[in-house]
């Protein structure tokens, strides 16, 4: 039984989700511990029909990650390696990566996603490579590459700014960015899990001159490892924060931990209930980031349904030859095909909508 001072604090942070106010920290904390979920979900559900309707978005991408060679040695990363010799580790040439693109050539494929390890030996102009071969094969497709860690490295290895870096991108062909590296701000885990790679400010800082340039990008959470739930509010918080400075988040995606293959494995993965809370809870604190994605990937495609009644319009695209999370145990296919995204989308009520990366209707006969 939900106690009846809960259910009428509750229904205090309802009328002010309704009427579009912010909720503080206080209460995003209250929300993660409030007993009735199925409370918290319809309510989440109903501002995001409120935002979206019974659509939920979906694209035709794939994902290209051409070296997961690492200088930073972060404790629940599967996917890195420390030096380019060590079992596992590889570095695509250009080739390569070109040759990523042409065995899709033949696919409608909108979106191309990439992201790296921070490799201590390549140039700068290796990762303007990979977005002008890309460019060159498809002038029309728009590339989410990069991940603020990454600007920043390159920014500090390459002697350059932000905003040097950025520019340089873009002229290569870069379109967006990802909103992976963000983990948790809180510095207390940070020097933790990962403590020799972009501070909370700087991954901040990169997304702010990002969005003065005129990019779009992604942000995200990783939950689930030794943060507090305090902490995970705070970190939304500070997301919502720049986003009202700038208003260049498009999505906010929570991130599952995955425990499988690194040095926090002792810990526990997040249960669906936890999934689930955490999904809601950003719904109702971002009230001004437009769309939260469920990246089917991590929690898996069941779950992955539920959460569209649970504050989620997205479900992110086809991915294909995903390696981050399944060298860190996910079960998930590598890939879902057009037509298993739009199934898994109606099953569960709603209406799946093709978008590319920007959010445009790809095409209104999408609508199904």
């Amino acid at each position: 039984m939900t106690p009846s001072k809960d259910k009428a604090r509750f229904g205090r942070i309802a009328d002010k989700v309704r009427a579009g106010a912010p909720l503080d920290l206080d209460e995003g904390v209250f929300l993660y511990h409030y007993g009735d979920l199925l409370a918290l979900g319809s309510l989440a559900n109903e501002r995001r029909e409120a935002l979206h309707g019974d659509h939920t978005f979906f694209n035709v991408n794939f994902h290209i990650n051409p070296t997961n060679v690492c200088v930073a040695d972060c404790k629940f990363c599967s996917f890195a390696r420390l030096e380019p010799t060590a079992p596992a580790a590889y570095t695509m040439t250009i080739d390569e990566v070109r040759q990523k693109l042409l065995d899709r050539i033949d696919q409608p494929v909108t979106e191309i996603h990439i992201v790296n390890g921070l490799h201590g030996g390549l140039p700068f102009e290796y990762y303007k490579d990979c977005l002008r071969v890309l460019k060159q094969l498809r002038p029309d497709i728009h590339i989410k590459a990069y991940t603020a860690v990454e600007i920043h490295y390159f920014a500090e290895k390459f002697g350059m700014s932000y905003e040097q870096v950025l520019r340089e991108l873009i002229d290569a062909g870069l379109g967006s960015l990802p909103g992976g590296g963000a983990e948790i701000f809180a510095e207390r885990v940070r020097h933790k899990i990962c403590k020799d790679k972009a501070t909370a400010e700087q991954w901040l800082e990169v997304h702010r001159t990002a969005h003065k340039l005129g990019l779009r990008s992604n942000c995200t959470m990783l939950y689930g490892t030794i943060e507090t739930l305090e902490e995970r509010v705070d970190h939304m918080l500070r997301l919502r924060a720049l986003q009202d400075e700038t208003e260049g988040f498009q999505t906010f995606i929570p991130l599952s931990y995955h425990p499988e293959g690194n040095r926090l494995g002792k810990l526990p993965a997040p249960t669906g209930v936890d999934d689930l809370r955490t999904y809601a809870v950003a719904r109702l604190l971002l009230h001004n980031i437009p769309h939260i994605k469920a990246y089917w990937i991590m929690i898996g495609l069941k779950t992955a349904q539920i959460a569209q009644s649970f504050g989620v319009d997205d479900l992110d695209g086809t991915v294909q030859e995903e390696k981050i999370y399944h060298m860190a145990g996910a079960e998930t296919p590598q890939a879902m095909t057009r037509a298993d995204l739009v199934r898994l989308i109606r099953e569960a009520g709603r209406k799946a909508v093709e978008r590319d990366t920007l959010y445009h209707v790809r095409d209104r006969k999408s609508v199904v």
